[in-house]
């Protein structure tokens, strides 16, 4: 269990009887965790207990950064968490972090064996590559354009790909099959072209359905923010309930209108499997037939996969 301890000068979180974390007062608004149920939280302690070698994976995006704990040989995730994006934060900041939450299901630092990351904010790119240094004694792989993944770009600039879509498209071909759309609800909602033959076509980005909303509230006097879900009917009969259509039912709009484009400009599009991921994937998902599957995981696992290739290849895999 976390426990919370505010003072007049920070907030301190408790992640067990001997664990205590410090966040400063500009972080108070930007900490969130995922936690996991005891069977869960038995399972990394038995992982512990054995003494078993763990790869760190971790997704760095713009809102959100998501640590995967997987065996170093196999792929059932064993722990996931999430914590806010916070640009601010230090190496050593993190690493107390990591720390508390491997604690919290009783784990050490030392099990971790191999870390890998994606990342798509580059100011937060060498803090991780810090922290494993620093904290974990491993040199990290960092995801690249110009990797060996094990498929093609095929875009004119490949150097602008950014890791999060390379790791989906990998993990969309790898799991589920191609051709394939994979859409990721996030900061911005991206749309990830796959051939049938695992390549990265290219795709689509708009704004996110967060940041229109935000748009929307600061930019009109008369508008404020409301909750992101569906509202009753398409036909609002209150500023609460047309804010929320056009918003959500707007944005289903948007996914619906660019699968039906995206399915005639790629190989084989009408049996293209739609695959959502992200933070507003389920809401989404929820009111269009438009999304074939949610796989809230599908990053971390295309982190597993990577790790695993280059692994097999002996390409900059200690350990």
């Amino acid at each position: 269990m976390c426990h919370l301890f505010l003072s007049s000068s920070a907030l301190f979180l408790s992640f067990s009887s001997s664990v205590f974390l410090r966040v400063p007062p500009c972080s108070l608004w930007s900490f969130s965790v995922l936690t996991h149920p005891p069977a869960r939280e038995a399972g990394m302690a038995k992982s512990s207990a054995s003494g078993e070698r763990l790869l760190l994976a971790v997704d760095i995006s713009n809102t959100g950064i998501k640590f995967g704990l997987y065996p170093l040989h196999g792929d059932e995730l064993r722990a996931r968490w999430r914590i806010a994006t916070n640009r601010e934060r230090t190496a050593d900041e993190y690493a107390m972090v990591l720390a508390g939450l491997c604690q919290h299901v009783g784990l050490r630092l030392e099990a971790i064996d191999a870390v890998i990351f994606a990342s798509v904010v580059p100011a937060l790119t060498p803090v991780f590559s810090d922290l494993a240094v620093r904290y974990l004694n491993r040199e990290p792989l960092v995801v690249r354009h110009d990797m060996d993944l094990g498929f093609r770009l095929l875009v004119d600039n490949p150097w602008e790909t950014g890791a999060d879509r390379l790791m989906s498209t990998l993990a969309a071909h790898r799991l589920y099959g191609g051709p394939a759309i994979v859409i990721q609800f996030g900061t911005a909602t991206s749309f990830d072209c796959v051939s049938p033959e695992g390549d990265f076509l290219g795709g689509a980005i708009a704004p996110g359905l967060g940041i229109s909303a935000e748009a929307l509230a600061s930019a009109a006097s008369r508008l404020f923010q409301v909750e992101l879900a569906p509202p009753p009917a398409a036909l609002g009969k209150n500023t609460v309930h047309s804010m929320q259509s056009g918003i959500v039912f707007g944005h289903v709009g948007l996914v619906e209108g660019m699968v039906a484009r995206l399915r005639r400009e790629i190989p084989g599009g009408a049996r293209a499997k739609v695959i959502a991921h992200g933070g507003l994937a389920e809401l989404i998902a929820a009111v269009t037939p438009s999304i074939d599957t949610v796989d809230p995981n599908l990053i971390l696992r295309g982190l597993r996969l990577v790790y695993d290739r280059l692994a097999a290849h002996g390409e900059g895999v200690g350990g």
